[in-house]
């Protein structure tokens, strides 16, 4: 007979339902240890069969230290389970993984894990990317949400100077780092959508090109992080604000997001 107690065992082990511990029990006659086992392979078979289903929500994690950010991104169904304690301990227990062992044992061991975790849960779960940063100054922000976050290293400064940058990043996610950036595709794109746009204004040619250097100008400012305007002070410019901190350069950057 299977006794609470056992139930409790081995949900305390798993965190699966009662009822799954119960019957896993019930097919080892007690055994804790096989029914362990059963549970764990029961969870590698649900974590199979829902691999096709879109995991396009998640969780991003940063961990930052001795000049180098490795950021992991653990991918779910659903805002809802990303939002899951359960799930929230997976991705961060991956990310520190990364960080002592490496991304190759994590990716090796994050199958077993992420199986452990869509049986308790019942969503399609992936192990994203993981990416790692390193130079001289190198720091990040995620959103409170998990949503959002970048990593930004620079030649020089302080690593709360890369913070701020970094934060300015995720609120308005520049697509360039300086016009040099800018590939020639992306500004014919942009020339054919304003001159339509243009050319029905009516105004005389001179004034039509005037306002379509302006609107194009204006648009790819928007676009480049080092000509925007600094989300802490709008009067000062990226550009600016690197070179009032010793000239400053932003080495690289990367943007990440999910859901």
């Amino acid at each position: 007979m299977i006794t609470t107690e056992q139930v409790k065992t081995l949900r305390d082990q798993t965190g699966v339902s009662v009822m799954q511990c119960k019957k896993a029990l019930e097919e080892t006659n007690g055994d804790l240890e096989k029914a362990l086992v059963i549970l764990r392979k029961k969870g590698t078979e649900i974590a199979a069969k829902k691999a096709d289903r879109s995991a396009a929500d998640g969780l991003i994690v940063t961990r930052a230290a001795n000049g180098k950010a490795l950021t992991l991104i653990l991918n779910c169904e659903t805002d809802f389970v990303a939002r899951n304690e359960g799930f929230v301990v997976l991705a961060n227990t991956l990310a520190d993984i990364a960080v002592q062992e490496g991304a190759a044992a994590a990716q090796e061991k994050a199958p077993a894990l992420i199986s452990d975790v869509v049986l308790k849960i019942g969503e399609n779960i992936q192990l994203g990317s993981i990416d790692e940063l390193a130079g001289p100054v190198v720091n990040f922000y995620t959103h409170h949400t998990g949503k959002v976050g970048a990593v930004v290293v620079l030649s020089v400064g302080t690593e709360a100077l890369a913070k701020d940058i970094a934060m300015h990043i995720t609120a308005m996610k520049p697509t360039y780092l300086s016009e040099a950036d800018i590939p020639a595709s992306a500004k014919e794109s942009v020339l054919e959508v304003f001159k339509k746009e243009v050319d029905e204004s009516g105004k005389p040619e001179e004034v039509k090109a005037k306002m379509l250097e302006g609107k194009i100008a204006t648009y790819f400012k928007e676009q480049t992080l080092l000509d925007q305007p600094f989300f802490k002070d709008g009067d000062k410019s990226i550009a600016q604000l690197l070179k009032d901190n010793g000239n400053a350069a932003i080495i690289t950057y990367r943007l990440y997001t999910v859901g």
